[in-house]
């Protein structure tokens, strides 16, 4: 069973996620990370195969944050996949910087928040 660390900034929106990837992916179990501070630590618990997070530009989801995370993860877990997630439209030298960081190889993948679901679902079955 592939395990999936959700860190987003809206719980609504992680928790109709977890649906969509317990639906599309049969053998995923995702997990939502209590938040930011925490995702580090769940990460190293629960070992996934890949996190996801969602980067803004308020903390604590900026995005040099959200490195540090990966970062920090990458220390223990150096397989697990990272892919973010942006608002291409409210954000969008934000979401070239984080394109920048798939280029740089910083993060594996990464995603529109106006992505389907079933498409961001391929891309985390995918990695």
């Amino acid at each position: 069973m592939r395990i999936i660390v959700i860190d987003m900034q809206s719980k609504l929106v992680s928790r109709a996620l977890e649906r969509v990837l317990q639906q599309e992916m049969t053998d995923c179990t995702p997990i939502i990370s209590e938040g930011p501070d925490s995702t580090v630590e769940q990460c190293r618990l629960f070992k996934p195969y890949a996190l996801f997070m969602e980067v803004t530009g308020y903390t604590p989801w900026m995005l040099e944050e959200r490195l540090k995370i990966c970062d920090a993860v990458r220390k223990s877990l150096p397989e697990c996949k990272f892919v973010f997630s942006v608002d291409e439209n409210a954000a969008p030298r934000l979401a070239d910087r984080v394109t920048q960081c798939k280029k740089d190889g910083r993060i594996d993948a990464f995603i529109y928040n106006s992505t389907s679901e079933r498409y961001l679902a391929a891309i985390l079955d995918s990695l």
